[in-house]
């Protein structure tokens, strides 16, 4: 027997006495017992992620997280169904729903927009080659979730979680509070349990946000490990694709899916959760990234009690309260995310299919200049900015980019980790979330996130506690390709604090 309700529940041949099934903080771990057990089929778990889409993100309160769902969600499931009554199990993602953000492309008849309405007819029947890995890997993509239009490429001025597509994101935490972003949708969704995982893409943020934002764990990988082939780009120096999970196992096994199981360019495939039933802190040395604190006494406090947790975990903590990043270093990194987002735009424009009228950046700066609903709640400076840049081949690019990757890398974080013996870096993530205002814009309070995203190197966020019920988030980042060392100190963390609590939906904490 089954039988919906409007909470995402189900019966499968239980008396009523019997407790219904729901997928609310379910992890990959947890489900896959399940569908092993025949306690749940994948089809099921595509009707209720479904239903709760439904009840949650369209109604009720109403998230707006989720663009558009996959048309061949439920026949995937079955497919995955008979593959596991024949005992073809493809891996631990088998029959997993999830959800990925609407830049990364899927062939399943569905527009990938990067919220933008100049996008709307953007079906090029490809995969992402991020996508092509989680599909080999058994994973069903259950849709494409909302973001911040152009992933926060467009303006300054840019209100975080809206895109014109699909409208404004809200926390599910509290609802009148910016979910983060760009990534703004997987962030929420998978916080509300509408997925199990999802997937995220970062330039300077995009994933460390949202997950900080909206109490989850997510990991911006070393720029490489995950292809972002047929991936809307906004910047190839940085850009890459990063797991988002309720737990930093489920980040584990999403990761290692989303790298595929063949070396690409030297990188070895790798089975990221598998060391972390056996990770400790106990000898672990952590550099806190000093001048990353002090921009609110609140997140100070948390991170002071983070910190004291980590000790009496036999963690040994170096402040580094002599280094700052460079003055500069930001408006130098400015001039090469502009510079790339005019070449990797106008790139990938010209190879959309041709009910894709914008062909080019300036197609795009005149497409929303005579459209209303694209420029009703701020401009596109920066794509103007962008359009007057001189392509890869400028001196001044090349300049840029060389002084800020140094900066970044063998003057910042290998530096500081190589001199200072240390595992890792840490800091807090962000401020709580801020109360989304469409006047004045965003009011973000963190500075953590830039030194990785301009190296290249990983950055992992995952809950350090919560302020008057708003989560706040514990960087740990690392050297290239240290992800597997970054994972297992979160892990660890992760086991003794307990910091995640599930979303309440309060609409405001004024109320």
């Amino acid at each position: 027997m089954l039988l919906k309700t409007g909470l995402g529940f189900i019966l499968l041949g239980m008396s009523m006495t019997q407790t219904p099934y729901s997928v609310v903080e379910k992890s990959i771990t947890q489900l896959q017992d399940d569908l092993a057990d025949r306690k749940i089929t994948s089809e099921t778990l595509v009707e209720l992620y479904l239903e709760r889409i439904e009840n949650i993100d369209r109604s009720g309160p109403a998230l707006n997280s989720v663009i558009t769902i996959n048309p061949n969600a439920i026949q995937d499931a079955r497919n995955r169904d008979k593959e596991r009554k024949e005992n073809q199990i493809r891996g631990p993602l088998h029959g997993i729903p999830i959800l990925v953000k609407d830049n990364i492309e899927t062939n399943d008849g569905t527009a990938t927009t990067a919220g933008s309405l100049a996008l709307k007819n953007n079906v090029t029947f490809r995969n992402a080659a991020v996508v092509k890995h989680l599909k080999e890997a058994g994973a069903i993509i259950l849709g494409k979730t909302n973001l911040t239009e152009w992933g926060n490429s467009r303006s300054i001025e840019a209100i975080t979680g809206w895109s014109a597509v699909k409208g404004l994101v809200k926390n599910p935490y509290v609802l009148d509070r910016s979910p983060g972003g760009s990534s703004s949708g997987t962030g929420s969704a998978i916080s509300a349990s509408l997925a199990a995982v999802g997937v995220g893409t970062e330039t300077d943020g995009s994933i460390v946000s949202p997950a900080a934002f909206c109490g989850l764990v997510g990991l911006k990988p070393t720029v490489g490990l995950v292809s972002s082939t047929h991936i809307i780009p906004f910047a190839q120096s940085q850009d890459t694709p990063g797991p988002m999970g309720r737990t930093v196992e489920d980040v584990a096994i999403l990761l290692t899916a989303m790298v595929g199981n063949k070396p690409r360019d030297g990188i070895p495939a790798c089975n990221y959760a598998s060391s972390l039933k056996t990770a400790s802190l106990k000898g672990k040395r952590l550099g806190v990234l000093s001048f990353a604190t002090g921009f609110s006494p609140r997140v100070d406090h948390q991170f002071t009690q983070a910190l004291e947790l980590l000790i009496q975990q036999g963690v040994e903590i170096v402040h580094l309260t002599e280094y700052q990043p460079p003055a500069d270093l930001l408006d130098q990194e400015q001039l090469v995310l502009l510079t790339e987002l005019k070449h990797g735009l106008n790139t990938y424009l010209a190879s959309t299919p041709g009910d894709v009228k914008t062909r080019s950046l300036q197609d795009l700066i005149t497409f929303n200049s005579e459209n209303q609903r694209e420029m009703e709640l701020f401009g596109q400076e920066l794509f103007e900015q962008a359009e007057r840049t001189s392509g890869l081949n400028d001196l001044h690019y090349h300049e840029s980019r060389k002084y800020t990757h140094f900066q970044a890398t063998a003057q910042g974080i290998d530096k500081l980790i190589d001199e200072n013996q240390l595992d890792a870096l840490i800091a807090p993530s962000f401020g709580p979330a801020w109360r989304i205002d469409l006047v004045t814009g965003d009011h973000y309070a963190g500075k953590a996130y830039h030194l990785p995203a301009i190296a290249g190197y990983p950055h992992l966020t995952l809950p350090m506690g919560q302020i008057q019920g708003l989560p706040i988030g514990l960087s740990i980042i690392g050297k290239a390709w240290s992800e597997e060392k970054l994972l297992t100190i979160g892990y660890a963390f992760e086991q003794v604090s307990k910091a995640r609590k599930p979303p309440r939906f309060i609409p405001s904490l004024e109320l």
